[in-house]
């Protein structure tokens, strides 16, 4: 990435004040990058920023993704999207808009500066698999009608027009595939399934799990893919992706669930409900393209993670 005067890099992130983008900011002044960060606050919390108000290397813009952006920086982190389907589903419409227009506006904006943008897109691209676990050229098993299409098919035509700039325009594209991610900052009332459990079970209520709790999911700490981020962005004009980021490490939700239970401790239980419409059942990274490429892969194991996750929202229900 081009830099400004002193070695310093100007840097826009979209989704700023969101779970993985406040994470990700952190990271970025660590190393003593400036940060535009833009959100509409829609799913985003200024909480999980107010922490840097004051930072002479931090600034905040309330803007909506879907409208024309006209700023100057060196590199575009675009994660701007609702990404629990609570969020995505209450405004089905605007989700789309926010993939695609966002996309589009974003991408305008790397044409016009000449600087590398970073897509997070989702494993949600590749629907209720039939490959597992599922890799890069798997083309995916979406319902394009159904209420999760807005945001998996919303997602799946980003990464069209990322790869269509690349290749009409010669932009420099970074486009992760984002498996399950958990950690401190996710929003408490997003429907995700560690932050339901620990929430339920840190109010001493019963856990709701879908189905049996047979299905499977791969949970990777925050800290491991912002880590995985900036591997990805700083990897030059070569690589392009798209790159699975997650945790191959499979679990099924009951054993999540009871994990939970016992690190919490009380006397709740679990509570089955029907799967939703379009649940995927199975759901785990190949990452063999992470490894070579980035040289990563997770180190933080999911009972660490849940320790902090559940201090986290401990503090959060306490306040």
């Amino acid at each position: 990435m081009k830099r400004t005067g002193y070695g310093r890099r100007r840097v826009l992130v979209t989704g700023g004040a969101g779970f993985l983008g406040s994470h990700l900011i952190d990271r970025l002044l660590e190393r003593g990058d400036e940060v535009l960060c833009v959100d509409n606050l829609f799913t985003g919390d200024k909480s999980n920023i107010d922490h840097l108000v004051g930072n002479p290397r931090f600034e905040f813009m309330r803007h909506d993704v879907c409208f024309p952006l006209f700023v100057e920086v060196d590199a575009i982190f675009n994660l701007a999207c609702p990404a629990s389907p609570i969020h995505y589903q209450h405004d089905p419409v605007q989700t789309t808009k926010t993939s695609v227009h966002g996309a589009i506006n974003m991408l305008g904006l790397a044409k016009r500066l000449g600087v590398p943008i970073f897509q997070a897109s989702t494993s949600e691209v590749y629907g209720d698999p039939a490959v597992h676990p599922q890799v890069e050229s798997y083309w995916g098993n979406v319902n394009p009608i159904g209420i999760r299409s807005c945001y998996d098919e919303g997602k799946r035509c980003a990464e069209t027009l990322f790869f269509d700039y690349h290749r009409q325009h010669g932009l420099d594209v970074k486009v992760a595939r984002i498996f399950n991610t958990y950690g401190p900052r996710m929003h408490i009332a997003d429907g995700r399934v560690v932050s339901n459990l620990i929430v339920q079970a840190l109010k001493g209520e019963d856990l709701t799990i879908y189905g049996d709790g047979s299905q499977t999911r791969s949970f990777c700490y925050c800290d491991d893919l912002i880590e995985a981020f900036l591997l990805f962005m700083d990897s030059g004009p070569g690589t392009h992706g798209p790159i699975n980021i997650g945790n191959p490490i499979e679990f099924t939700i009951r054993q999540l669930a009871e994990t939970i239970i016992a690190k919490v401790g009380g006397t709740t239980k679990l509570v089955q409900l029907p799967l939703p419409q379009d649940d995927p059942l199975q759901r785990k990274p190949d990452i063999s393209m992470a490894r070579q490429k980035l040289g990563w892969e997770p180190k933080i194991e999911l009972d660490q993670g849940l320790d902090r996750t559940i201090a986290y929202f401990k503090q959060k229900i306490a306040e």
